[in-house]
C-alpha cells in the first residue's frame, strides 16, 4: 500500500535536505525542499502523540486502529476501521492540546472542510472525535489511495494525456469551490492532492484562509518551490490568486514528472522563476516594492520559457500554464475562468453529456415512481410483448419503454369502417350566401403609366346552393352584381 504521508497532515518539511548539501534540482526526489511558515499554523504540541495513545483514543469512539500512515509535526495520520459499518478512514489527530469542544469546532481547518463539504473534489470530513480527558481532537476523513507526489515519483513515462486533463480540471473544480466560499489554500502542491481511482481531491485545510481578510497575510506561507511571487517579493499582500500560481505548479510537474522551481532558498526560489519566465516588467515590480520595505531591482532577463522544458506539450495545455503562471496576480486566470479553457473543451462535452443523461434517467425514474404512467395509457400503445406480458399477470403492469410506441402510430393504423359515416354538423354562424368567381383566378388589375388603379365595374357572380341531400337544387344558380367604385386619385 502506498503511503502518502503528507495529506492531511501539517507537515511541510520533509527533510530540508536542499539547504544544507545543495543538491541539483532534479535529484534526489525523497527530499525535496518544502520550506513553510510554522509561525501561523497551530501551536507547538504540549507533549508527543504516541500511536498507543491515539489507538486507545480512537477505540472509545468505535474505530480500530489498521496502522499507522504518516506522522508530522502537528499530528498524526492512521488509517482505521469503523466498528459499526465496517468501513474504512483515514484518521488525523492532532498532537495539539485542545481546552474544550467548542475550541475544537473552531479549528480553522474544522470550519474550512465543514463549510466546504460536500463536493466531489473536496475531502470529506465524517466525524470529530474529542476527548476531554486527555484534550486530543481527531479528524476522521475519507481513506484516498495516494497523493500526486506519490503518483508521480519514479515514474519514467509521462502520464496520458487524458489522464493529466482529467486531474487539472478536477483541482480547478476543487479551487473554484473554495474561491466562490470565500476561502483560499495557500499551500497546494503534490502532496496535498489526493486520488482515488479516477478521482481527485484536495486536502489538508490547515493554512487557508478567508478572501476577504486584510492583508498584510503571514509571509512565509505555502510551500517554497509552489510560492507565488507575490508571496516572496511582498510583506505578505497577495490574494487567492496565489492558488492558480501554485496549481500552474503542479500542472508542470504532472506533465513533466520535475518540479518547475525547485528553489534551495528564497532568492534561488526568485532566480528559478526569472530563469523560465523572465524578470517581470518594471510597472509590476513597482507593485511589488510598494509593498516591501525592502527595495529590490533584478536586470533584465529573458526566460527559456516553459515550451522548451515541455516540448511535447499541446498547444492548450502551453496557453493555460502560461495564463497559470503570470508573474502579475492581476493578469493571472482565476479557477472559474480556467474551467472554460479551451483545454478543458473534451472533458465538458463529456460532463455535459452524462449530466443529460442522468437528468433524463431521473424524470424517467420520478414519473415510474409516481404512478403517472396510469395516466399516459390512452396515449401509449403496448407491443405484442407488452400484451403477451400483461398476459400473465393477474393484475395490470406498467409497461418498460422499450415496449412503448408513440401516439402518432395506432392513429395511422386505425380501422376505417367500410360504410359511409355522416359527420356531424358544425354550429357555425355564416354571415351570408357564399359567393365565389365562376373563373379559376381572380381578374388581374392593371397598372396604368400613370399609376392609377382602373375603376372596378360591376361584376357578374355566380353562387351554387344546395342542400344537403338533395340533388334537385345542384343546378340551381342565383346571380348577384357587386356595385360600380370609384376609386379615389393617390394611386397605391
Amino acid at each position: 500500500m502506498m503511503h502518502y504521508s503528507n495529506w492531511l497532515i501539517g507537515v511541510k518539511n520533509r527533510a530540508s535536505l536542499r539547504n544544507a548539501c545543495k543538491t541539483p534540482p532534479n535529484t534526489d526526489w525523497n527530499n525535496r525542499g518544502n520550506v513553510v511558515d510554522t509561525q501561523n499554523k497551530n501551536p507547538l504540541p504540549n507533549e508527543k502523540t504516541s500511536e498507543q495513545n491515539i489507538a486507545q483514543h480512537l477505540w472509545k469512539k468505535g474505530y480500530k486502529t489498521i496502522k499507522k500512515i504518516g506522522e508530522g509535526t502537528f499530528s498524526e495520520v492512521v488509517k482505521t476501521q469503523s466498528l459499526k459499518d465496517g468501513k474504512f478512514y483515514a484518521c488525523k489527530t492532532m498532537k495539539q492540546t485542545i481546552n474544550s469542544l467548542e475550541q475544537a469546532n473552531n479549528l480553522r481547518e474544522v470550519q474550512a472542510m465543514k463549510r466546504l463539504s460536500p463536493h466531489a473534489n473536496i475531502i470529506q470530513l465524517h466525524e470529530l472525535i474529542y476527548d476531554k480527558e486527555t484534550g486530543t481532537v481527531s479528524l476522521i476523513c475519507e481513506l484516498m489511495e495516494m497523493n500526486i507526489y506519490e503518483l508521480i515519483q519514479g515514474k519514467e513515462t509521462p502520464l496520458p494525456d487524458y489522464t493529466v486533463k482529467n486531474y487539472m480540471y478536477q483541482l480547478c473544480k476543487s479551487l473554484e469551490h473554495m474561491h466562490s466560499c470565500g476561502i483560499f489554500h495557500r499551500d497546494v502542491k503534490p502532496e496535498n492532492i489526493l486520488i482515488k481511482q479516477n478521482g481527485l481531491k484536495l486536502g489538508d485545510f490547515g493554512s487557508c484562509r478567508s478572501v476577504y481578510s486584510k492583508p498584510p497575510h503571514t509571509e512565509y506561507i505555502s510551500t517554497r518551490w509552489y510560492r507565488a511571487p507575490e508571496c516572496l517579493l511582498t510583506d505578505g499582500y497577495y490574494s487567492l490568486k496565489m492558488d492558480m500560481w501554485s496549481t500552474g505548479c503542479v500542472f508542470f510537474e504532472i506533465m513533466s514528472l520535475n518540479p518547475l522551481f525547485p528553489g534551495t532558498n528564497e532568492l534561488d526560489q526568485v532566480a528559478k522563476i526569472h530563469d523560465v519566465l523572465g524578470t517581470p516588467d518594471q510597472s509590476v515590480l513597482k507593485k511589488f516594492k510598494q509593498s516591501r520595505a525592502m527595495h529590490f531591482n533584478f536586470p533584465p532577463k529573458k526566460g527559456s520559457g516553459i515550451s522548451r522544458l515541455i516540448p511535447n506539450c499541446p498547444a492548450p495545455a502551453l496557453s493555460l500554464l502560461y495564463q497559470m503562471l503570470a508573474y502579475d496576480s492581476d493578469e493571472r486566470i482565476t479557477a472559474e475562468t480556467a474551467l472554460r479553457h479551451t483545454y478543458f473543451r473534451e472533458i465538458r462535452l463529456a460532463e455535459k453529456k452524462t449530466e443529460t443523461i442522468h437528468r433524463l434517467s431521473g424524470s424517467l425514474g420520478r414519473v415510474e415512481g409516481s404512478g403517472m404512467h396510469n395516466s399516459l395509457d390512452h396515449i401509449w400503445r403496448p407491443t405484442r410483448l407488452g400484451k403477451q406480458l400483461r398476459g400473465r399477470h393477474t393484475r395490470q403492469t406498467p409497461l418498460m419503454t422499450h415496449n412503448m410506441k408513440h401516439v402518432a402510430e395506432p392513429l395511422i393504423r386505425r380501422n376505417i369502417p367500410l360504410y359511409p359515416t355522416e359527420l356531424p354538423k358544425l354550429n357555425m354562424v355564416v354571415p351570408g350566401p357564399q359567393m365565389s368567381f365562376p373563373v379559376s383566378s381572380m381578374p388581374a388589375f392593371a397598372v396604368t403609366h400613370r399609376g392609377m388603379l382602373p375603376t372596378l365595374t360591376s361584376k357578374k357572380c355566380q353562387s351554387r346552393l344546395a342542400k344537403p341531400g338533395d340533388e334537385s337544387h345542384l343546378p340551381a344558380c342565383k346571380t348577384y352584381y357587386l356595385p360600380p367604385l370609384d376609386r379615389k386619385h393617390g394611386g397605391y
